[in-house]
């Protein structure tokens, strides 16, 4: 498929020498799509404003994790299995299904599914799909995970989302208050108090069974955080010290900026099963709206 194929607003690009899709929306907001992962790389909104945090050290090369955006977690979650942590999702080759542009919003269709790779480690047919739907104060993400097989099948699955913030000092997060979480740094367990969320040094936690709206508020904006499919959310931030340790870890985000990963996953410790001809599908959807000036 050529560039002049596709709908108004959309182009395949070349982004730090792998393949891409750009996609625009007619209110001016712009998004990058990397077609290994189906991995969001991009999204900003019409007055230019990044939302999605990409390290400037992340490594491009085909085959391998790009740190930042929104990877598509499948179908293992962490080493949480026999896989390879994370399954093979976000570094397979996805390919483009349609594209279409409304007088609202712009839609990326991507689609992949097994291949000799992913059968030599997991035996079972499937197909997965993921949709981005963007305007300017909206970026919907949808993944429909199809067992095209004869044999049910179990896996975990994430939308890790990489969020750019103005700095850990003026970030709280709103929802999580009273839910019970996993703390993956202190290696306990908890219930996180009235109080909202605020984020200080390393952090690696899983909250279960958060169902509720999450508001992610800094000096800037706000930044509204509705999941439907999903169980459990991680919040997650390198600080400082491990930050400098990780090659594909940009440093200013120890300063200037930081990267919060809020993946939505399904049974993060346990697997869900699909069942022959039955699809399920699990669907993230960010909302951005301005902060009120007081």
């Amino acid at each position: 498929m050529t560039a002049n194929q596709l709908s108004n607003g959309a182009c395949f690009i070349s982004y730090r020498g792998l393949p891409a899709l750009s996609v625009s929306s007619p209110d001016g907001s712009h998004a990058v799509i990397l077609l290994q992962g189906a991995q969001v790389l991009s999204w900003q909104r019409s007055n230019g404003q990044e939302v999605l945090f990409l390290s400037e050290r992340a490594a491009f090369s085909a085959g391998q994790p790009v740190r930042g955006g929104i990877p598509v977690i499948f179908p293992q979650f962490e080493n949480l299995g026999p896989l390879p942590r994370h399954g093979f999702a976000r570094t397979a080759n996805w390919a483009l299904k349609h594209t279409t542009t409304s007088k609202d919003d712009a839609l990326a269709v991507l689609e992949w599914e097994q291949n000799e790779t992913t059968l030599a480690l997991w035996p079972h047919t499937f197909k997965a799909e993921l949709t981005v739907r963007l305007s300017a104060l909206r970026l919907d993400i949808e993944l429909a995970i199809d067992n095209s097989g004869m044999h049910s099948f179990e896996f975990s699955a994430a939308l890790h989302t990489y969020l750019r913030v103005a700095g850990l000092d003026t970030v709280h997060l709103d929802g999580l208050q009273r839910l019970r979480y996993q703390d993956s740094v202190l290696r306990t367990e908890k219930v996180q108090p009235a109080e909202r969320l605020q984020v200080f040094g390393e952090m690696d936690r899983i909250y279960f069974d958060a169902s509720r709206e999450l508001i992610l508020t800094d000096a800037q904006t706000h930044l509204r955080i509705s999941m439907v499919g999903f169980k459990d959310v991680v919040v997650w931030n390198p600080g400082p010290q491990r930050s400098a340790a990780m090659q594909d870890m940009s440093l200013r985000a120890t300063t200037i900026c930081c990267a919060w990963r809020l993946q939505s996953l399904q049974n993060p410790c346990n697997w869900l099963r699909v069942r022959n001809g039955l699809e399920d599908n699990l669907s993230r959807w960010l909302n951005l709206t301005p902060r009120n000036r007081e």
